[in-house]
């Protein structure tokens, strides 16, 4: 049969008669977008994505089930459309209900896919679990220590009972995986020939020397300090945090290539003018190591020292003696490390003082649930205004506080009561009520600073207004947590390999995803799916042990432990987000999910065979019906045929 021509947008080709205008489009590397089109299965224009226009009729038609024919002229995308396209996609998403991804990776600042490495746990493949969390959280040992777990809090196991320790499985995949079993390091792009280089060696400046790495640059890792690691190590007291668990984290960085330079002063040392002799990009994580001022009389006073000299201090083996009895100022996870701290090198009385009441302190409630334990008391709504010599020490003279009306930071605002002053005693007052970077701009020529000394950057690309040097960390945030330095880290990673590859750096469409609703109103049958459980205790030292130790106060879970509370996990995540049409198709379309109510009369979720059957994430889009007609209903198809053309993920195969 002699072929036809026409024109597909301009363009002319030849194509066999018999084939439909989205195959012939296609052979022709056409791309018309559609969800219901199958190339083994007779087409029935469904889903009404591809549709088509054909000039000079005023006729708009499914590409998919319409045959070419000579001289045809067709346009298969205009804003007309374009608007066609986006409605029916829209009408698709509304009907469509499921999570994509789990509220916990979407409330990790880093990213991590949390279901595939607890569902690898709870199947005993640890290895796996560790190379998962490595793909967006290269430090996975310390953020399973000193997370606050947001993701915890996103968890949608609180509509059953209580939310998984996902921190606290972390941990274990990494604990699990000592050196001789250590999970085999992800392979390097080819070398690019490239150098960067990265000022601090903090969790911003590990996560991106480690995306870097991978993406084939070479990177050295500049730091003030004689060991890697920045606050993590000097910031953060052993019992939390050991040595050795920071030194397990940054092998596998050291043994993917990365050089360290230490002991080395950015701005004293070195500078950008001497680094970029060697180096095509800068990165600039230095972390908030500069404690802020009480401003009241007395504070310069030899007794008095800051939370962060206090804790360097310790862990650089040069501790100094507390006294018997301890005032620690601040509610932040510095006073609480801090406090902790002073009890265990012999301090008979710990008090925090803190202006707003406990559920205003910053610090991570669990750890202040661990010192009010080992015996830290708490005066709150109190401050102090003055600090003065006394026969038994020095006083602290202070003030009892009220919350009063919202600050700028949302919280209420502390505010002095009127002859309420009183005095207390100690031996040393540590001070903690907050952190700064100093950042030596001279030695990185160019680059502005904000209002508060934070470094300029564009938000989406933590480009510096220096178009070769980056920023991200501390010295962008400010003081904060270490799960958002690693997402800075890799953010700056993909932006710096992008300028280094000559690629634009502008932002990425955002990804769609859809979801179930809040965290506590998904549909009530999904809650109902998942068996009350009771979470698994992570095993501590007791109290009265900790106290006086510096040895790690929370010992971690061991396998059976683990596998036991990964299997609480409800396994949100969509089985097909990685390869979802209709995902692909509303993030190109830059839908917004539409909001889920938690009735749904027609939820459910079923298993039979190899596969499993959701609902409310089928579109219609008769792939399955007619995959079922063409292998005539037979027992003996292959039922992972039926999940891998399933457009939505609604027909999944089983999880390893």
């Amino acid at each position: 049969m002699n072929p036809v021509t026409l024109t597909i947008d301009r363009r002319s080709i030849s194509a066999s008669p018999l084939l439909s205008i989205l195959e012939a489009a296609r052979q022709n590397g056409i791309d018309i977008p559609t969800l219901c089109y199958h190339e083994a299965l007779p087409s029935k224009g469904s889903c009404w994505l591809c549709i088509v226009e054909i000039k000079g009729q005023n006729r708009f038609i499914p590409a998919c089930n319409t045959r070419v024919s000579e001289g045809m002229i067709i346009e298969t995308r205009n804003p007309e459309l374009h608007a066609m396209r986006r409605q029916n996609l829209e009408r698709l998403i509304e009907q469509h209900c499921g999570d994509c991804v789990g509220p916990c990776e979407l409330s990790c600042p880093a990213g991590c896919n949390i279901p595939g490495f607890v569902a690898a746990i709870a199947t005993g493949r640890d290895r796996d679990a560790l190379s998962i969390i490595r793909e967006s959280i290269p430090l996975p040992g310390i953020l399973g220590r000193v997370c606050p777990a947001p993701c915890e809090e996103a968890c949608r196991r609180h509509g059953v009972d209580d939310p998984v320790s996902i921190c606290a499985l972390k941990r274990f995949a990494a604990d699990i995986n000592p050196a001789g079993l250590e999970a085999p390091l992800p392979e390097r792009a080819p070398a690019t020939g490239k150098r960067v280089a990265i000022v601090g060696a903090g969790p911003a400046g590990l996560t991106a020397a480690w995306f870097l790495l991978l993406s084939g640059h070479e990177v050295t890792v500049i730091d003030s300090h004689d060991r890697p690691g920045g606050m993590m190590r000097y910031g953060i007291p052993r019992f939390r945090l050991p040595d050795e668990v920071i030194d397990a984290d940054i092998e596998p960085i050291v043994r993917m290539g990365a050089s360290f330079r230490l002991s080395t002063v950015f701005g004293r040392d070195t500078d950008w003018t001497r680094l970029k002799e060697e180096h095509d990009a800068l990165f600039v994580s230095i972390g908030a190591s500069r404690a802020a001022r009480l401003d009241i009389e007395g504070e310069e006073r030899p007794e008095v020292v800051s939370g962060i000299e206090f804790l360097q201090e310790v862990a650089s083996g040069h501790s100094r003696k507390p006294g018997r009895s301890v005032i620690v100022i601040g509610g932040g996870n510095t006073a609480i490390d801090a406090a902790r701290t002073a009890l265990r090198l012999g301090a008979e009385s710990v008090t925090i003082m803190y202006r707003r009441g406990r559920n205003e302190m910053p610090a991570n409630h669990l750890e202040i649930d661990e010192a009010v334990a080992e015996g830290v008391e708490l005066r709150l709504l109190s401050a102090p205004v003055e600090i003065v010599s006394s026969a038994e020490g020095i006083e602290l003279r202070a003030i009892a506080m009220q919350l009063g009306a919202p600050d700028s930071s949302g919280r209420r605002r502390p505010e002095p009561v009127k002859g309420s002053e009183f005095v207390m005693t100690a031996d040393t007052v540590i001070t903690a009520t907050g952190q700064y970077v100093e950042i030596p701009v001279s030695a990185a020529s160019g680059i502005g600073t904000e209002p508060n000394g934070s470094i300029r950057v564009d938000a989406g690309t933590l480009q510096t207004e220096v178009p070769e040097i980056f920023a991200g960390g501390d010295c962008v945030t400010g003081s904060g947590l270490a799960i958002e330095a690693v997402r800075q880290g890799k953010l700056a990673a993909l932006s710096i390999d992008r300028f280094l590859t000559g690629l634009p750096l502008a932002n990425p469409t955002p990804v769609f995803n859809s979801s179930y609703g809040e965290r506590d109103k998904a549909p009530r049958q999904f809650y109902e799916r998942a068996l009350p459980a009771q979470r698994v205790p992570v095993p501590e030292l007791p109290a009265a042990v900790r106290r006086r130790s510096f040895q790690e106060a929370v010992t971690g879970y061991g396998p059976e432990e683990a596998r036991n509370e990964a299997r609480r996990c409800m396994q949100c995540r969509c089985r097909a987000v990685d390869d979802c049409r209709l995902r692909d198709l509303a993030t190109e379309f830059n839908l917004t999910p539409f909001a889920e109510s938690e009735v749904h009369d027609d939820f459910s979720i079923e298993s039979r065979g190899t596969i499993r059957f959701e609902r409310e994430k089928c579109v219609d889009c008769g792939i399955c019906v007619r995959t079922l007609e063409a292998g005539g209903m037979s027992e003996a198809l292959d039922e992972s045929i039926l999940a891998e053309s399933c457009p939505t993920g609604a027909i999944s195969g089983k999880r390893g």
